[in-house]
């Protein structure tokens, strides 16, 4: 049987959180077209009759660091990196342009000293592309695929050359562990990932700025005796202006936010939930949450 690690790494929202969400066939790590949406990293299982995977999901690696929260995520995608996998996966977006982050981020592909895959994502999208400016990572890296995550094109064909990379193993202590859970995700609890989900809410639907000003913890989770799902929640944001632009006039927003963020959670657990749904301000919720 085959068994091993998998690291997916690459530049902030290139896409790997898409791509092992439909991996795994649900959602084990949100997503948004921002950077920052992933911030810490995710490990899932994948199991078929070949074998298991664990991926291991990571933050993208930010070229430049310049607050607390992208150095802690920096410094938590460098470990995971640093954990023994068996096979990269390299991804790429060939929407942007080759530029120092991408550079900071080859120069770390290269000293793994394991077999690697170079993932070619978005190829969905015609209108630009940056290809002939990654060329050159196919001298180095033998295996090269063209997929759109988004639209779950090419995936089949990846997934079996990283089945072909793995090593014929028994299952390991983590594997054996990781059957005994009821759900994919394997090293968050249910309170994170609920969390998580809020913050996706935020990211998809609030403007540029805000959500790196925001993060979600979930405080209770509790089943009532009528078979609901009761969460209590707050979303964190630094200024006082940010929280008025969160509730929105006549508390609009936070509701529509906490509309979607039931339904999804919802979907996730496949339970009815109510959701209570705050905002705070701390101004240093990164250095207490991300520390």
């Amino acid at each position: 049987m085959k068994s091993g690690k998998v690291l997916i790494i690459g530049r902030p929202s290139v896409g790997k959180s898409t791509f092992v969400n439909n991996i795994i066939g649900q959602k084990v790590a949100i997503t948004s077209p921002k950077a920052q949406t992933t911030r810490f990293p995710i490990k899932a299982l994948y199991q078929d009759e070949r074998g298991e995977i664990i991926f291991i999901d990571t933050p993208g690696i930010f070229g430049q660091a310049k607050d607390f929260l992208a150095k802690h995520i920096n410094e938590r995608t460098l470990q995971a990196i640093h954990e023994e996998v068996d096979v990269v996966v390299y991804m790429i977006d060939h929407t942007k342009r080759r530029n120092f982050e991408e550079a900071k981020v080859i120069g770390i592909v290269r000293k793994i000293n394991k077999p690697k895959i170079l993932v070619v994502n978005k190829v969905d999208v015609k209108e630009e592309t940056y290809l002939p400016q990654y060329k050159f990572l196919e001298e180095e890296i033998p295996h090269v695929f063209e997929i759109s995550a988004l639209q779950n094109m090419h995936m089949k064909p990846l997934l079996t050359k990283i089945f072909e990379l793995l090593p014929e193993r028994t299952a390991s202590e983590e594997m054996a562990e990781a059957k005994t859970h009821d759900y994919p995700i394997l090293n968050i609890d249910s309170k994170t990932f609920i969390a998580e989900l809020i913050r996706e809410k935020v990211f998809l639907m609030m403007g540029e700025e805000i959500p790196y000003t925001t993060t979600a913890i979930v405080d209770e989770i509790k089943e009532r005796k009528n078979g609901i799902m009761f969460i209590k929640a707050r979303i964190l944001t630094t200024e006082l202006h940010y929280k008025k632009m969160l509730i929105g006039e006549g508390g609009r927003k936070i509701k529509e936010l906490g509309s979607y963020a039931r339904k999804e959670i919802a979907l996730a657990t496949g339970k009815k939930v109510y959701l209570d749904l705050k905002v705070e301000v701390d101004p240093h919720w990164q250095e207490v949450y991300y520390s």
